[in-house]
């Protein structure tokens, strides 16, 4: 079996509609390795990968970013949170979680772009000119766009200012809520391409979330999500009566008290079609979390995620625990090492789906 990790498409006969439908998750691709003697020296393959695929960033004639000036956060735990919409978004913002998302640099980043063999977008663009990136994190997705399409001005939205101040003079950032703030910019011109990445933790609202994509895109235009799904899958039990298993299910639980169903983003093709996108397109991967499966891009992926993972079952879950479930803190550090032994066990056969999805605004 390949060890890519996206699975083939199959296309529904809709009489206005060329889609793609994957309204369940599919069964993962993933296989486990029989053999595990074998040491995947992550640095080197890694290498290899940016190599191959093009991935890296150049600041060459970069410039100034001008940023709205909101840097109050509020602490907690020990770890620092957004102070603009404060509560919206549970996950920290603090140098550690900045790290996080920054090393090898930006895991997240990177593991995307290598299930999506080096693109950063599965929409058929075509010399965009306007484009929104929706919580832009980092803002590494936005500047490599910006640098790839020099044409295009991009603007990345988020609720914390941590992106970096030097970028392409096609690039900059604003502070905003995406589900509530306007998207205009510019109220004589749409966009013709908006894309968001990893909403699952943030977005309360998928059908809001698509009207608005809709209404702010010029006709012909294009939305996209790539997204992970939880919770997270296991497809031989090994998972099960372990800490990860209820870390797994406590989050759920958690984030449905306070209004967000994690679970809820895999039908965001259909919510896309409900409010009049076209050509919309679904794809599922698989990555895992470690190195068990076959295949040394999977073992790659996990390597990656591993790593991404073992700080970020603090910061998907702090808030979550202590504000939500009303744990103290030295219970959850204490539960969170026992997870974390359990993602480094490579006989828990444990991944999440992603998700990718993108659909077309009409012409009339």
């Amino acid at each position: 079996m390949s060890d890519t990790p996206v699975e083939s498409e199959t296309r529904s006969d809709g009489a206005h509609d060329a889609s793609v439908v994957a309204e369940e998750l599919p069964a993962s691709l993933l296989e486990v390795a029989t053999d595990n003697s074998s040491v995947l020296t992550i640095g080197r393959h890694y290498e290899e990968w940016r190599g191959g695929l093009g991935i890296g960033i150049s600041f060459r004639d970069s410039s100034t970013s001008v940023r709205s000036s909101i840097y109050r956060f509020l602490t907690e735990n020990g770890r620092t949170y957004h102070a603009f919409h404060s509560g919206k978004y549970l996950l920290p913002n603090d140098e550690s979680e900045q790290d996080r998302l920054e090393k090898l640099p930006d895991l997240q980043h990177h593991s995307f772009k290598i299930m999506m063999d080096g693109k950063l977008h599965f929409a058929p663009l075509t010399r965009p000119k306007r484009v929104l990136d929706i919580g832009t994190g980092t803002g590494i997705w936005a500047v490599e766009f910006a640098q790839e399409y020099r044409e295009a001005s991009v603007i990345g939205t988020d609720l914390s200012p941590i992106q970096p101040d030097y970028v392409p003079p096609n690039c900059r950032f604003e502070i905003s809520d995406a589900e509530e703030d306007d998207w205009g910019f510019d109220s004589d011109h749409k966009f013709d391409y908006i894309r968001a990445r990893a909403l699952v933790t943030s977005c309360m609202d998928g059908r809001a979330m698509m009207r608005r994509a809709f209404d702010n895109l010029e006709p012909g235009g294009y939305f996209e999500l790539q997204d992970p799904c939880l919770p997270m899958r296991c497809d031989d039990g090994t998972l099960d009566g372990t800490a990860l298993a209820e870390w797994n299910r406590l989050l759920v639980d958690g984030m449905l008290r306070i209004g967000k169903d994690l679970r809820d983003n895999v039908k965001w093709g259909s919510y896309m079609r409900e409010v009049g996108f076209v050509d919309v397109v679904e794809t599922h991967a698989a990555c895992a979390f470690n190195t068990w499966p076959k295949g040394e891009k999977n073992k790659l992926l996990g390597a990656l995620s591993l790593q991404n993972l073992l700080e970020g079952v603090d910061s998907m879950g702090r808030a979550v625990f202590t504000r939500v479930l009303g744990w103290s803190a030295d219970r959850l550090d204490e539960f969170l090492e026992r997870v974390k032994n359990d993602l480094r066990n490579k006989r828990i056969h444990v991944y999440c789906g992603v998700y990718f999805v993108h659909g077309r605004k009409p012409l009339v």
